[in-house]
């Protein structure tokens, strides 16, 4: 793969791009989050986008580059947890292609549908989203349909768009929390950090069912798990990805991991300090930049609020206290 790296010039001209197709999402200072965590925080709120998550740029910036390089493809497949699904649905099917879309076995319900209103042919294999993924490009290349990788340069130039709006319009930030699962948002974050030449510090953030990229990062090559079950399924990845870990290993400052219970309180502090409310991975930077409040005083936060796209049984779940199975 090519330097996934990007100019200044170049994150300028994918935000004309994407902002054709959506408008920037908002950036806000919630001084009841503030209280909590014992410092200034800043939200970026890819919840408001057009698919109520940040993926729907790394859909636009991808099917732009499809159509100018594979003019005679047909359409493409790819997996998902349900978030990616419905980016490249979206822009695909605006682009008079087909999307053919595999999911895990029991995904959750409600991106299923969303997947399907934007017009993807939905396809339930495997029990998680490794399996789905063999899956899918298996059928896709039986089917000459261009295969959409978790992680590819043109998906993290369209990622990276929103974190050239929020460092371009937050005040100077001291560290930035963003989640990992296939890893093209915090690998878009340092992107248009380093880009801009900023001194920020990127944490990524997974589960404790789900450190795949904690224990790469720390051990410096790739380690697998056995198993990725958490209720946060946009961080449901036993599996790193290389290109990925390629940048956030020498990127990112420090990669933590936060619990199932912690997410869940995140959700709810979400819902009670802002009245938005995020799913599993959308809430999990902030259930990180919680667990180390205690070092924060006096600092600037960001936290990426990266999709709102929970089930309803499983928001309230965790509005009643309890953390949802996986």
């Amino acid at each position: 793969m090519t330097d996934p790296y990007f100019s200044k010039e170049e994150l300028a001209a994918a935000t004309d791009l994407v902002h054709r197709h959506m408008a920037p999402t908002p950036q806000y200072a919630w001084p009841l989050l503030a209280e909590a965590a014992g410092c200034e925080v800043w939200v970026k709120h890819e919840n408001h986008g057009p698919t109520g998550a940040f993926k729907a740029r790394g859909g636009i910036t991808f099917i732009d580059w499809l159509k100018r390089t594979h003019p005679g493809s047909p359409g493409i497949v790819t997996a998902t947890r349900g978030n990616h699904g419905q980016s490249q649905a979206r822009a695909a099917t605006k682009a008079g292609l087909r999307a053919l879309v595999y999911v895990p076995r029991g995904n959750a319900v409600e991106k299923n549908a969303a997947m399907k209103a934007f017009g993807a042919e939905l396809v339930e294999f495997g029990e998680d989203f490794d399996e789905a993924r063999e899956e899918a490009m298996r059928v896709g290349a039986a089917e000459g349909l261009y295969p959409v990788p978790p992680f590819h340069r043109e998906l993290v130039r369209g990622v990276a768009t929103y974190a050239w709006e929020f460092f371009n319009a937050a005040p100077p930030l001291d560290v930035v929390y963003v989640p990992i699962g296939c890893g093209s948002g915090i690998c878009g974050v340092i992107a248009a950090r380093d880009a801009l030449g900023l001194a920020t510090e990127v944490v990524g953030v997974v589960s404790t069912e789900a450190p795949t990229a904690k224990l790469s990062f720390e051990a410096g090559e790739l380690i697998s798990t056995n198993s990725a079950r958490t209720f946060a399924d946009g961080m449901a990845v036993r599996m790193p990805v290389a290109e990925a870990f390629e940048i956030y290993s020498k990127g990112a400052a420090r990669i933590i991991a936060v619990s199932e219970a912690e997410v869940a309180e995140a959700i709810r502090l979400y819902f009670t300090a802002t009245h938005n409310l995020a799913e599993g991975a959308g809430a999990a930077p902030l259930a990180g930049l919680m667990q180390e409040r205690s070092g924060m005083a006096g600092k600037r936060a960001g936290v990426i609020l990266c999709g709102g796209n929970i089930d309803s049984a499983v928001a309230v779940q965790v509005m009643q206290g309890n953390i949802p199975a996986a």
